[in-house]
């Protein structure tokens, strides 16, 4: 299972890679690999303000859909659109093409509260 030490995770296995004031927010590994294929990613929210844990889409996979939290407070800037025709991207590569959203971070503190690989790790038991 790959977790890549420069970013930081969520308790809903989301990693968050930060840029400046910019977070480009995805789903882990391990989550990908739970869901299974995944075959639709919506994310209506681009524009939109959103608190921390608040939804800004859902995942679905051949056997489930599971809802997309918010791991920061901020805006939401951009939906990676190639996802839309190819939602499997996310399978193959997680923390690379198959990022889900950016998002303009409103308090960049909030950051240190998230989960570092080590901590990750121990949640999922790697």
């Amino acid at each position: 299972m790959n977790i890549p030490d420069n970013l930081k995770y969520t308790k809903d296995h989301e990693w968050v890679m930060i840029e400046g004031d910019t977070a480009t927010i995805g789903i882990t590994d391990f989550a990908q690999n739970e869901l299974g294929d995944i075959v639709f990613v919506e994310v209506d929210t681009v524009g939109e303000t959103l608190d921390r844990e608040e939804t800004f889409g859902s995942i679905e996979a051949v056997k489930t859909v599971s809802d997309l939290f918010m791991p920061l407070d901020g805006e939401v800037l951009e939906f990676n659109e190639e996802l839309e025709s190819s939602p499997d991207i996310i399978n193959k590569d997680p923390y690379g093409e198959g990022w889900i959203i950016r998002i303009k971070m409103a308090d960049a503190s909030q950051a240190d509260e998230l989960l570092g690989s080590e901590q990750y790790r121990k949640l999922v038991g790697a």
